[in-house]
């Protein structure tokens, strides 16, 4: 089984920054649950010579080369090509590769056109990975050096299916024994000051591994073991993860799961409880966020974006002696915003925002980055206060992310009511 990785991403349009290189992420991500360290990550324009050189570079420092874009049917999709060459292999005729091809055209009622024959043409003696979602199909080797190659499509769509269903399998089909992760998701608390927790016993770990990733707002730690059988590798994860939960308590908020958002979901779907929201510096990112998942519509009543006073008090019915004597970002009128949705959408409960997303301060002088998050149950209400930074992206993020947050503290009773 290979351990070290190097990616190679193909494409002008990446160089140019015409499109972001999220194939790039998704491989690592995809590659450290395998237990592949990945230690470069490469960008190469459609240029033969360039890329040949990236490639021997790669060969020369990891024993498994990915690479994405460059297989499709144009004259700059280059990269079978060039790798084939690298390793001393010819190009050679693939039938069901054409025959999946016509098949494609044809269901979408449209001609194949000539130049797609060069993607019927793969390395000799690669392991062919159908695409059943693009045209391009993608191919492993292994080269006399023992590095071994992998080739995916470059359109993200593709190559996340392309390497869930077909590079995944068969990685997993080279390794002595399995590999399993499992993460835990934690919102509360900080990267440094997790890692701070944690630094000797990760120095420490060698099966199982513990590693942290920090994303906006929120932290995970990946717990990975190898073992002859999937059984005795949950054996290894069961007491660090036992160790972590006594650690850290409720600011873990799930384990192998997606999002603050899922979570939530989750739980509101278990418990039969149904969900509306009041946004006003959110602007609506609550309500996409859980409607993004699929089931939602079962417990999400729905949204009011609350953005000016009138709406917050002709719709919610805000009382507008709150909004003139505390303003619009403030502990009452998020109090107020979260029973006005409650009560205008009919749900079980009900969050709300109000907030300075910025750049500059409000016209009371609140700062950049304070927020009001509040949640209204039949037991009360609770709001919770934020000094959420700078930049109205990460405003909003911690927005949501903390209404998810009170979701779901509230559905494992967690929260604290005022008597």
């Amino acid at each position: 089984m290979s351990h070290t990785a190097e990616l190679i991403a193909v494409g002008t349009e990446l160089l140019l920054g015409s499109i972001a290189n999220t194939d790039a992420q998704m491989l690592s991500q995809g590659l450290a649950a395998l237990g592949i360290d990945v230690y470069y990550h490469t960008v190469v324009g459609d240029n033969p010579e360039r890329l040949r050189a990236a490639v021997e570079l790669a060969r020369s420092r990891a024993d498994l080369i990915v690479t994405t874009g460059g297989l499709g049917p144009t004259c700059d999709d280059l990269t079978k090509n060039v790798l084939a060459g690298c390793f001393g292999k010819k190009l050679v005729y693939n039938a069901e590769a054409e025959e999946r091809c016509r098949a494609f055209f044809q269901k979408i009622g449209r001609e194949m056109t000539t130049n797609n024959a060069q993607q019927f043409y793969l390395p000799e003696g690669a392991e062919v990975f159908q695409n059943d979602w693009g045209t391009a199909p993608g191919c492993a080797f292994q080269g006399e050096d023992g590095v071994r190659v992998i080739m995916l499509p470059g359109p993200p769509r593709e190559c996340r299916a392309m390497f869930q269903y077909r590079a995944k399998p068969y990685l997993e089909g080279l390794a002595d024994g399995v590999i399993v992760s499992r993460t835990l998701k934690l919102f509360g608390i900080g990267e440094s000051g997790m890692e701070a927790l944690l630094r000797d016993k990760m120095n420490a770990m060698r099966d199982p591994t513990l590693a942290p990733y920090a994303k906006e707002g929120e932290c995970e730690l990946r717990i990975t073991a190898k073992a002859p059988t999937e059984a005795e590798a949950r054996a290894k994860i069961a007491p660090v993860e036992a160790d972590l939960r006594a650690l850290f308590g409720h600011k873990i908020y799930g384990a192998d799961v997606g999002s603050l958002e899922e979570a939530a979901l989750a739980l509101l779907k278990e418990k039969g409880v149904t969900l509306g929201s009041a946004e006003s510096c959110t602007g609506g990112l609550i309500a996409k966020r859980v409607t993004d998942l699929p089931g939602a519509s079962a417990v999400f009543k729905g949204g009011v974006v609350s953005y000016t006073n009138e709406v917050k008090h002709g719709v919610l019915g805000v009382p507008a002696d709150l909004l003139e004597q505390y303003g619009a970002v403030s502990e009452p009128v998020a109090r107020a915003m979260a029973e006005g949705a409650r009560r205008v959408l009919g749900s079980d409960i009900a969050v709300s925002t109000t907030g300075v997303a910025g750049p500059d301060p409000d016209d009371r002088g609140n700062v950049v980055g304070l927020v009001y998050v509040a949640i209204a149950a039949p037991e009360g209400t609770v709001v919770r206060t934020l000094h959420a930074g700078n930049g109205r992206e990460r405003v909003r993020t911690m927005a949501a992310h903390n209404a998810f947050d009170l979701v779901r503290r509230y559905l494992t009773g967690l929260l604290r009511f005022e008597d």
